[in-house]
């Protein structure tokens, strides 16, 4: 049994709003508190129940990859045309693609706390089917999408973050051997400038993807992405100075020469 193409403009705008809702949601609850893993879990209460890290960033970011792809293959007739909203759905997919079945793999993290699994997954499945749903089966692109400035300026920009991304994982993995647990000064990268070059690439490539899809959904995802992370960023910052009485003191938190 397969799903007609009708689009339900009205559901997207609610989830759309739901979504920039929970994003100031949780810049109200984390911007003073971190969340409770990683390097902030020492200084806070320590939950019961946790996955090992390889096994929570798989299940968690699974979603994302497969809600979309479902819906792609739900559609009847299926949807390849305009070029422009099949690579727009290649780009969520591929990043997510990255994050399921790459990096946790490589990850040297510490146990996630199962709480934190359970909503991140929440999450994934409910964004997933938002940015899945709206590309394949409510936008709407003209043919020479891929030539318009919006599209290209967008797609360099999520490259452009994906790159940073992907790079800052690498240097952060580089700091531990197997089986260490502490933390070291991130070095070399858009670390010399900044605190959370992880973050500040994930949100420089949802606000590629945002500019790239000029849809409320994505903007939406750009936004709760920078109110989730955004703080966490600026709670390691916090961190390594604490810590570290050699931490470099002209790194910003997340923005470079900025904040």
């Amino acid at each position: 049994m397969s799903w007609s193409c009708q689009c339900f403009p009205s559901l997207v705008l609610a989830l759309s709003s739901l979504l920039g809702a929970l994003a100031l949601l949780q810049l109200s609850l984390y911007l003073r508190v971190p969340s409770r893993y990683g390097k902030h879990e020492e200084r806070l209460c320590r939950p019961r129940g946790r996955v090992p890290a390889r096994c929570a960033w798989f299940l968690q970011e699974l979603p994302s990859f497969l809600v979309p792809a479902l819906l792609l293959a739900l559609r009847s007739p299926p949807r390849l045309e305009p070029l422009g909203c099949r690579l727009l759905c290649c780009l969520f997919c591929w990043h997510y693609f990255y994050r399921t079945f790459i990096y946790p793999f490589f990850t040297r993290g510490r146990p996630f706390p199962l709480q934190l699994l359970f909503f991140g997954t929440l999450f994934c499945i409910y964004n997933g089917f938002l940015q899945g749903y709206y590309l394949i089966y409510c936008a709407e692109y003209p043919n020479d999408w891929c030539t318009d400035i919006r599209f290209t300026s967008g797609l360099l920009l999520f490259l452009l973050g994906m790159g940073i991304n992907i790079h800052s994982d690498l240097l952060l993995r580089q700091l531990r051997k197997p089986g260490e647990v502490t933390y070291k000064i991130p070095q070399g990268g858009l670390f010399t400038y900044v605190s959370g070059a992880n973050y500040f690439g994930e949100i420089v490539e949802w606000f590629g993807f945002a500019i790239a899809t000029w849809s409320l959904p994505a903007f939406a995802f750009a936004f709760f992405t920078l109110c989730c992370i955004g703080p966490r960023a600026y709670h390691h910052h916090r961190y390594y100075l604490k810590t570290f009485t050699d931490y470099p003191k002209s790194r910003k938190a997340l923005i470079p020469f900025v904040f």
